[in-house]
C-alpha cells in the first residue's frame, strides 16, 4: 500500500491504521470524486478513513494499467477493496459475473455499495472476509494488498486468499518496489511452488505487478498456510 504523502511519518502510520480498522475514528464525511475506470469517466464517492479517498492511488492505476481483461462470468476478486477502484473496474468490465468485494473495513464496503449502485453494477457484492461463502473459488483477484499491516499479517492474507484461485486462475498483486515487493515476490514463489506460477509481468513507476497463476490441478492448502 503506498504512503499518504503527508512528509511525516508518524502521522502516515497513524492514518494508515485506520484503513485496516473495521470502523475508523475519522468523521465520515462523504465526497464525490471524479475519476476514470475501464475507459469510463465516473462520479464515486469517498471518504475519510479509507485508503486513497481522494483520488486512484498511484499503485492501483499502475495495476489497471496492467491486467487483461478479468473473465466474463464466474466469481471475481478484489481482495482489500476501499472505495472500490478495482471492484468496480472488474465489474464495468464482465458484466456477467460476480465481484466479491472484500475488506475489514466498514466504511469502504459502505462506499463501495453506493458505488456499485450508482453504477447499475447489480454484480458486485462487498462484504467483510468471513462474509464470502468458503466453497467460493475466483477466477480473477486482483489487489493493491495492504502491504503496511506487517509482514506476518500480509503473509496470513495472502495464504488465505491466493490458495482459492479457481483451476488457472490468476491473481494480479500491485506492491512498491521499495515497500518489499522483490523480497514478497521470492516469498510467494517458495510458498506457493507446489500450486502455482508466480512472475512479475510489469514495473512502472516505482511499482512491480507480480501475477500468481494457479496450477491446472486443484488447490489444496489451509486457510492461512
Amino acid at each position: 500500500m503506498t504512503a499518504l504523502g503527508t512528509g511525516d511519518p508518524r502521522r502516515e502510520a497513524g492514518a494508515a491504521t485506520q484503513y485496516f480498522a473495521a470502523q475508523p475514528r475519522s468523521a465520515d464525511q462523504v465526497r464525490t470524486i471524479q475519476v476514470r475506470l475501464h475507459g469510463r469517466d465516473v462520479s464515486v464517492v469517498t471518504a475519510a478513513g479509507v485508503f486513497s479517498a481522494g483520488h486512484v492511488d498511484a499503485g492501483t492505476a499502475v495495476l489497471l494499467n496492467e491486467v487483461p481483461s478479468p473473465p466474463a462470468g464466474g466469481d471475481l476478486l478484489d481482495l482489500g477493496c476501499g472505495w472500490g477502484p478495482l471492484a468496480l473496474s472488474m465489474a464495468l468490465a464482465p458484466p456477467a459475473a460476480t465481484v466479491w468485494a472484500v475488506d475489514v473495513n466498514e466504511r469502504a464496503r459502505s462506499l463501495v455499495r453506493q458505488n456499485a449502485a450508482a453504477l447499475g453494477l447489480l454484480g458486485v457484492s462487498a462484504v467483510a472476509p468471513d462474509e464470502v461463502p468458503p466453497a467460493i473459488r475466483f477466477g480473477c483477484i486482483w489487489s493493491n494488498p495492504p502491504i503496511r499491516i506487517g509482514k506476518e499479517g500480509l503473509h496470513a492474507l495472502l495464504l488465505t486468499w491466493l490458495p482459492r484461485l479457481s483451476p488457472g486462475g490468476s491473481a494480479w498483486l500491485v506492491v512498491q518496489r521499495n515497500l518489499g515487493a522483490d523480497s514478497l515476490h521470492r516469498w510467494l514463489q517458495h510458498e506457493l511452488a507446489a500450486l502455482a506460477e508466480v512472475e512479475r509481468v510489469g514495473s512502472s513507476k516505482g511499482y512491480r505487478v507480480l501475477r500468481v497463476r494457479a496450477r491446472l490441478s486443484d488447490l489444496t492448502m489451509p486457510a492461512g498456510g
